[in-house]
Order: structure tokens, then C-alpha cells, then sequence
């Protein structure tokens, strides 16, 4: 098929587009910036230029396509927020595809989505997942939780570094989800017609609260992690300061969203039915321990390499150099 991927050069998008290409898909991928997203030409994909707040840009990028898989949305980086990408954003999207007739529409959520209205995030997924039932468009919405890889800045990378691990509130569980995983999901999707017009959980294995995570880090990297809380107070405090700044927009939707990890509530669902419908395999979903564990065997190794080349540098240039006499 040939397949528009939005959101292409995110964490989440890069793996959809790869495993696209993979199972042999003609993959076109919507970016803003080609020359950021040049590893997405070399892995065999088409880029084309667009921008989702730029309606007009993206009817050049729909033509000839039969399914959109959209995994696009605003960075706490980005000059632009929540509002003008998830939710006008994704509208100009949606019309677009509707427009140039694409067939199939698959759109990532966030699970739980409508009990955090408050949040600007979830709210923006929400509306877009209930416009999308409304346009007419053949859909599957795939709502998540949280991805693995975002594990390693959180907690991996602070814990090596021996700085503290920011916990907020009361440690919510969450079902965390390897990107390379929820996009076999997507994929799976635009070719399994029992998944059409329909809303899907996808989430990891089991739910991990964050003093869990940690002590599966210390437990592969040999250290132990010094601990940080943060109230549920104190991010509400930030959230209010940081919304009187433009800086500080895309910051306090961020603050809002942490704050939701902060309740206790779990995020998870069962997702027995959903393997079956999708014709995946449960049992070939990566594990945090496995996936955790792979990342530190390789760090570790990284690091006793290059402990071995300092100290084998050390050794040369501390040898004892021959006293050579001259004859003058």
C-alpha cells in the first residue's frame, strides 16, 4: 500500500515508517524539515515537504495514498503548542485526507483520554478522536500509555550519572510500550478490516510504577539511585507561573500532563482481545526488564570499553622512557 506517515522523525514515527518499509509498504513521509529527516530517505522512504498548520500543504502529500498513519504531535521544544498541532493541526489533516479521498486513517491517542478534559494534551486527542468518528473517514484510533524509550532519559541515564531521579506525587503505574512494538500494531491495522472504525488499547505488558523502574536500574547498572519527590502542589504551582509566559505554553501543557502521572492512577487496560484482532503475537511483546536490561548490557559494555582505552593510555604515556646519554 502506499502509506503517508505523520510525524515521521518523532520517536514513535521513525518506527512506524521503518516497519512500513519492512513489511514491503511504498512509505511517504510529511516532514518540515528534510534535511533533519534524511535517515528516513536512507532507509528507503519518500520526503516531502508540509507542515500540518499549513492546510495548503498537505493535499501534495495525500495524492495517490490509501492510508494515513498519523503520529504526529507538538514537542515541549517546539515554538508552536498543543492547540495549533494536535487539535487545528490534525483537523487540517483529517480534511485534507478526507478531501483527496484516502482510504484508511490511523490515529494515536492517549488511553484515558476523556477523564483529564483539564489536560490541554488529552483533551486536544480527545476531540480529534471524536471528530474523526464524525468525518466519515474508514478509522482506527490505537490510544497509548507511555513508551519505553522515554525510560531512559527519566531514569536510566540520571541514575548512571549519579543525579537525582525525579519521582512526582504518588507514582502512577503505567503500562509502557517499545515504539517498535505499537508500530507493528499500526501497520497490522491498515490491512485487518476488523479493526476499522474502531478504538483500540495499546499498552505494554503489565503496569510499572517509577520506584519499580528504579530498582530494576539499579539492579543492571550496580548503582543506587538518589531519589527526588515532587508534590502534586508544587507542579500545579509551576503549571499556574509558567502559563504567564509564551515561553512557558508548550512547558505548563507538559506540567498538566505529569500531573496525571502523579495521581496513582494506573494507566493500563487488557489487551488480550486486541492481539487477537490484530493477529499479533503477545508473547513477541518487549518486556521493560528485557528491554531495560539490553539497554544497560550495552552501556556497560560501552563503558568498560572506554575505561580500558583511558587506562591502556594511561599506561603508555606513564612508561618509563630509556636514558639515552649523549656524547656532549
Amino acid at each position: 500500500m502506499n502509506l503517508l506517515v505523520v510525524g515521521a522523525t518523532g520517536t514513535l514515527g521513525r518506527q512506524v515508517a521503518r516497519r512500513a518499509l519492512d513489511e514491503g509498504h511504498q512509505v511517504r513521509c510529511l516532514v518540515r524539515n528534510p534535511r533533519k529527516a534524511s535517515f528516513l530517505k536512507e532507509w528507503g522512504a519518500e520526503l516531502i515537504g508540509g507542515n500540518l498548520c499549513q492546510p495548503e500543504s498537505l493535499l501534495p502529500a495525500l495524492e495517490g495514498v490509501d492510508a494515513v498513519i498519523d503520529a504526529a504531535t507538538a514537542r515541549a521544544t517546539d515554538s508552536i503548542g498543543v492547540k495549533e498541532v494536535d487539535w487545528e493541526g490534525q483537523i487540517n489533516l483529517i480534511q485534507a485526507a478526507k478531501e483527496a479521498g484516502v482510504e484508511r486513517f490511523i490515529f494515536f491517542s492517549i488511553l484515558n483520554a476523556e477523564q483529564h478534559r483539564d489536560v490541554p494534551l488529552m483533551d486536544a486527542k480527545y476531540c480529534v478522536e471524536e471528530y474523526l468518528k464524525e468525518a466519515g473517514m474508514n478509522y482506527t484510533i490505537l490510544r497509548l500509555s507511555g513508551f519505553m524509550q522515554g525510560l531512559i532519559a527519566q531514569y536510566a541515564i540520571p541514575i548512571l550519572e549519579n543525579q537525582a531521579v525525579w519521582i512526582t506525587g504518588e507514582s502512577s503505574p503505567i503500562a509502557y510500550m517499545n515504539t517498535q512494538d505499537i508500530a507493528k500494531f499500526a501497520v497490522q491495522a491498515v490491512k485487518i478490516p476488523a479493526t476499522e472504525k474502531q478504538t483500540f488499547p495499546v499498552v505494554g505488558t503489565r503496569a510499572w510504577k517509577g520506584e519499580e523502574i528504579i530498582a530494576i536500574c539499579e539492579r543492571y547498572s550496580g548503582q543506587t539511585a538518589s531519589i527526588a519527590r515532587l508534590s502534586l502542589g508544587f507542579l500545579r504551582l509551576m503549571r499556574r507561573v509558567s502559563r504567564f509566559f509564551q515561553w512557558g505554553q508548550n512547558a505548563s501543557d507538559r506540567l498538566a500532563f505529569a500531573e496525571v502521572m502523579a495521581t496513582g492512577k494506573p494507566l493500563d487496560a487488557p489487551m488480550e482481545d486486541v492481539y487477537k484482532t490484530f493477529g499479533l503475537d503477545h508473547a513477541e511483546t518487549t518486556t521493560l526488564e528485557s528491554y531495560l536490561q539490553e539497554y544497560f548490557s550495552r552501556i556497560m559494555q560501552k563503558l568498560k570499553e572506554i575505561d580500558y582505552e583511558k587506562n591502556k593510555g594511561k599506561k603508555k604515556n606513564g612508561k618509563k622512557k630509556p636514558n639515552i646519554r649523549t656524547p656532549f
